[in-house]
């Protein structure tokens, strides 16, 4: 059975270490790389995390002119090919929940990939906000 990414937002704080152990596992060069998730305060209890849905029908992949977005066998996560991607930012203009983001110095596009079955936000959120289950 296929794992997911659950979220309990009535537990989060928006302390971010999501964002930030997101950025350390994708260290490029020595530069912290884009979180793909994002912890916003909303109030006590009220708190907002955003990532990828890793939708069935994903926009995104059927935007990609070059096919550089496909679906992981292994996690069933939506990955980006990086030799692929022409940084075009279709995939982030075609996702209806604003969750593609863009790595303008790469040029490329940069969403959730679950970490390859390892999704580092759920390992380090220290309220088990996301769980990977």
């Amino acid at each position: 059975m296929e794992k997911t990414l659950v979220i309990t937002p009535s537990r989060c704080t928006a302390c971010k270490t999501c964002e930030l152990a997101c950025s350390f596992k994708h260290v490029r060069n020595g530069a912290l790389g884009l979180s793909r998730i994002r912890a916003f305060m909303r109030g006590e209890g009220k708190n907002v995390i955003l990532t990828c849905f890793q939708c069935d029908e994903a926009a995104c992949v059927k935007v990609c002119p070059v096919t550089a977005l496909t679906r992981s066998e292994s996690t069933g996560a939506i990955e980006v090919d990086e030799g692929r991607c022409i940084g075009c930012g279709l995939c982030s203009v075609a996702c209806p929940f604003g969750h593609m983001n863009h790595d303008s110095a790469m040029r490329i596009a940069v969403k959730c990939d679950l970490c390859k079955g390892e999704p580092a936000c759920a390992t380090f959120c220290p309220t088990r906000t996301l769980e990977y289950k």
